[in-house]
């Protein structure tokens, strides 16, 4: 018997037809062989196993004894291996277990997620979904080692790494958000207006100050002053509660906001950019049909 990284495995199903049929012409027909292409083959096997595998009698061929013995192991290894090969199955929501970790905004986590969780909770009542906050590391280490199953959220203009796949998310306009008490602006601001006022601005995850308003600002030869810059939204909201600073943010958190808070919801200069978010994934947990279901529900609501 030769060792296993020279034996054909190829010829597993072959030998598996061969003692189950006990007929050369069968086993041929059974694996789409020719006739002459089944007895080269069993002569292969023979050499390979030391074993005649099939011989002559009164009744025709029949295995040998190795060759029965063999048999349910062969057709196991065969079961095996179709199962390993076989592509995966749907994601079935419905009785899933799954728990599902996404590393977000709190942009995301505040206006999305209960909706998100809400709609999970009806057609997957036994999924988990866990959030953290994002970090170097979420791109460098946790999506590849899928410690997290997707990133949402991410500015389209932040750089990330490239290899990654992103998938266009939402989109939306600006607005700005001052105290209620802040007398130093009107309901709609002019370019002007802005600028002259004090802004609190937000961080990226590595630390650089969003900057899609200040590009847009600088193409108008224009800019503006900021008193501090902060990673969370909802500090910066209750910041301008008691300064005379404004923010400015995605219009349906600002919306909120001035729900939650003593704030006021302006209108900031005309043709101000939108803000366009992605969620983003790893290449190598593309095949995920547990993932795939996920990003079909995060775009759903």
């Amino acid at each position: 018997m030769k060792s296993l990284h020279q034996f054909d495995l190829n010829l597993l199903l072959i030998l598996e037809a061969l003692i189950s049929e006990s007929h050369v012409s069968r086993a041929a027909q059974r694996v789409y062989l020719s006739q002459s292409a089944m007895s080269h083959a069993l002569n292969r096997l023979r050499n390979q196993l030391d074993d005649p595998i099939l011989v002559r009698s009164g009744k025709g061929l029949q295995p040998t004894p190795r060759a029965r013995k063999m048999l349910g192991q062969v057709r196991h290894i065969i079961e095996l291996l179709e199962q390993t090969l076989a592509p995966q199955g749907p994601f079935i929501a419905a009785s899933s277990q799954r728990k599902f970790t996404l590393a977000c905004t709190d942009y995301f986590e505040m206006e999305y997620f209960p909706t998100l969780l809400q709609h999970v909770q009806k057609v997957a009542p036994h999924v988990v979904i866990e959030l953290e906050v994002i970090t170097n590391k979420t791109f460098s280490e946790d999506l590849e080692n899928n410690r997290v199953d997707l990133v949402i959220g991410i500015d389209s203009e932040q750089v990330i790494p490239n290899h990654l796949l992103t998938h266009p998310w939402h989109s939306q306009s600006l607005a700005c958000v001052a105290g209620i008490n802040n007398e130093n602006v009107t309901n709609q601001l002019t370019l002007e207006q802005y600028c002259a006022l004090k802004h609190i601005t937000f961080l990226d995850i590595t630390g650089v100050s969003t900057n899609i308003i200040d590009r847009w600002l600088s193409q108008q030869q224009r800019s503006r002053e900021h008193i501090a810059r902060v990673v969370n939204y909802t500090a910066a909201a209750r910041a301008i509660i008691v300064t005379d600073a404004i923010i400015t943010l995605p219009l349906d958190m600002a919306q909120s906001f001035c729900q939650m808070f003593a704030l006021k919801l302006i209108t900031p200069p005309s043709h101000m950019p939108q803000i366009t978010m992605n969620l983003m994934s790893h290449p190598i947990h593309n095949n995920d049909p547990a993932i795939t279901w996920l990003i079909e529900q995060i775009k759903a609501v």
